[in-house]
């Protein structure tokens, strides 16, 4: 504990934590903004005539424990990048301000200050994360009303995949330690990460939808193996026909995570620090 209790005094006493606070709020306001408009026009909208294949995947996306799971889980997407950075400067700090031989020389364990960085790392994604809830509880509660399909708190559904986001952004702190333990330059890791979840999810929701055109519905499935992908998969508020099942996308980030910190520990353990 003393160690968890050390790695958070770090977090809390450099401006880190705030700066990366200030800029996702923005970030969480526009994707509200986007959703409101989405949920709008789901909740309004007659498309009329669809594909066969298209209708039932439409009909769900539609459903109000859809629309609501969306609107409370709002901002995830970068949300997890948020949470992921803070993983990595967790780690990458301690190289860029050349105090990691210290850590190490007052707590030779390195297992147990790698797992005290996950430990503080998670602590502060949930944190991020139930700030970010309580905001999409009340502004979303209000876009819910506003398009005539109530709030849905007492659906089992919504609270499922506001839980889940819970876990997406406390694997997505850990896999941000795990990067900034093979990554140790701060710059590098930051730069990489944000080009490979940025350009990843765009690129792989595009390759993969026009492979699911060409090929047939069962191409979607490959989803799960994009970790961002998999992640929005946790917060749907209902079973999407043609797409993997919530609990898929969860068992898969899980796997990323536990991979990601064996590994990121064994390499801990071995690096030379100087």
């Amino acid at each position: 504990m003393n160690l968890v209790r050390s790695e958070l005094l770090k977090i809390r006493t450099t401006s880190t934590w705030w700066v990366f606070g200030l800029i996702s709020l923005p970030l969480w306001a526009i994707t509200l903004l986007l959703n409101w408009i989405q949920t709008s026009a789901l909740a309004s909208a007659d498309f009329g005539e669809v594909p066969a294949d298209q209708a039932d995947k439409l009909h769900a996306v539609q459903t109000v424990e859809s629309l609501a799971a969306n609107i409370y889980t709002n901002g995830q997407f970068f949300g997890l990048l948020i949470v992921m950075l803070l993983g990595i400067i967790v780690v990458t700090s301690e190289f860029f301000h050349q105090t990691v031989t210290t850590t190490f020389l007052t707590a030779p364990h390195r297992t147990a200050v790698m797992l005290a960085k996950l430990v503080a790392a998670a602590g502060l994604a949930i944190v991020f994360w139930l700030i970010t809830t309580a905001l999409n509880l009340v502004f979303g509660g209000l876009i819910l009303s506003s398009v005539d399909v109530g709030s849905q708190l007492s659906s089992g559904g919504v609270w499922r995949a506001v839980g889940l986001n819970g876990l997406a952004y406390l694997l997505w702190s850990m896999l941000g330690v795990a990067v900034g333990v093979l990554i140790r330059s701060q710059i590098g890791a930051t730069v990489t990460s944000i080009l490979l979840y940025l350009g990843g999810t765009i690129g792989a929701a595009f390759a993969i939808s026009l492979l699911a055109m060409k090929f047939g519905d069962w191409i979607n499935k490959l989803q799960l193996v994009v970790p961002s992908l998999a992640s929005s998969l946790m917060v749907s508020g209902t079973e999407i026909p043609g797409d993997p099942p919530r609990w898929a996308g969860a068992a898969v980030l899980i796997g990323y995570t536990v991979v990601a910190g064996v590994i990121g520990v064994l390499t801990i353990r071995r690096r030379d620090i100087s």
